[in-house]
């Protein structure tokens, strides 16, 4: 007789129980267009394509809510079913898990400790792709000054400028990632003008720093700063207030000698805090907190501000808070109260915003925040 491979039901019943336990992790809330019923037989079938290391690591990271490193979570990448395309799987999963709403992969920007980060999409005949929503995370695009409303709270905008390098280095974990991955997984026929990275490419000579250290990060408490400077070597640094596992820069571990109630309440709202990631198109940071953070760089702002605004970034979004190729032309600004404000540097306050939006005018009015002061190359 033949031989039939036959699932023991051991294994069929560990299966069943991991898929109860991602449905049960889903968002509460259903999408505009379609509600979890219309994605259930997709994620029922993706879930299936999933080996069970996958499909364990999918659950891992579901329900710590990328609290902690997880592994990638790999697919066949999406096919075109006739001449419509079928919903790719890393869409399907970040509407269940943490965007109901969202609706283009190119809302999307891969995280830096994903391997695929930096990978164009459809490259290759039966290529995979991690699909872990929470390697993921939504674009933020700047456009103009918000006026103090949250990057991200308004309908997705297009960058006609935004540009995809495909260049592989070495993340902070000895993976290989990408250097300068941009928004989702487009294939280079759907983003007319892009380029491949150039040799003169600013962002190149920003990396080639004498000892490594591309930037320094200081902690300040409104107008005092807590601890040293803490140096970044790696391609990416998390700064958090105080986590169960990890690594980066801890802020519960800097000591004060007095916290007023204002800084205590702010620092209970850091959490996870943010990942800060040099890129060759700039530097990004993504929102992985709660909580709102707010963020302003020369480089945000058009050329003709008085000084650099300040964008709202709500939990879950990227944005490139520094450019590498405006970056040359900028001078200094001076803001009263602020005190200079060098062309190299970035700030960003955890839950409390500041500007002519909010009622603290400067940054030192802040309880908690953070100053990225990048390393020029000599």
């Amino acid at each position: 007789s033949d031989n039939v491979c036959v699932t023991p039901p051991m294994f069929r019943s560990r299966r069943a129980s991991l898929v109860r336990r991602l449905w049960r992790h889903r968002c509460a809330g259903p999408g505009p267009e379609d509600g979890h019923g219309a994605l259930k037989p997709a994620a029922h079938a993706l879930f299936k394509k999933l080996k069970d290391e996958e499909l364990e690591l999918l659950v891992q990271a579901v329900e710590n809510r990328g609290a902690g490193p997880s592994g990638c979570v790999w697919v066949a990448r999406a096919e075109p079913r006739g001449t419509k395309q079928a919903l790719p799987p890393q869409v399907l999963l970040c509407r269940l898990y943490r965007w109901p709403d969202l609706r283009h992969p190119h809302e999307l920007k891969r995280l830096s400790c994903c391997q695929s980060f930096g990978v164009w999409g459809g490259c290759g005949e039966g290529a995979t792709l991690c699909c872990n929503p929470h390697h993921l995370s939504r674009l933020a695009m700047p456009g103009e000054w918000d006026g103090g409303a949250g990057l991200g709270a308004h309908p997705w905008r297009t960058s006609p400028t935004a540009k995809q390098h495909r260049t592989v280095g070495t993340g902070a974990q000895g993976m290989p990632i990408g250097t300068g991955g941009h928004p989702g997984d487009v294939t280079p026929q759907a983003q007319a003008g892009s380029s491949l990275l150039a040799p003169a490419d600013p962002g190149l000579a920003w990396s080639t720093t004498r000892d490594g250290c591309w930037c320094k990060l200081a902690y300040w408490e409104h107008r005092t700063r807590v601890g040293r400077l803490y140096a970044v070597h790696e391609t990416s640094v998390n700064i958090f207030c105080e986590l169960p596992q990890g690594s980066g820069f801890s802020l519960g571990q800097l000591q004060a000698e007095r916290r007023s109630a204002a800084v205590r309440r702010a620092r209970s709202k850091i959490g996870r805090g943010l990942l800060l990631s040099r890129e060759r198109d700039g530097v990004w940071t993504y929102n992985r907190s709660e909580h709102p953070i707010f963020v302003s760089s020369p480089t945000l702002g058009p050329p003709s501000a008085r000084g650099p605004p300040v964008h709202k970034v709500l939990p879950g979004y990227s944005l490139q808070v520094f450019d590498y190729e405006r970056a040359g032309g900028q001078a200094g600004w001076r803001r009263p109260g602020d005190g200079p404000c060098d062309p190299n540097s970035i700030r960003i306050s955890f839950a409390k915003g500041w500007g002519p939006c909010y009622s603290r005018q400067f940054i030192t009015a802040c309880p908690c925040w953070l100053e990225i002061l990048l390393t020029k190359p000599r």
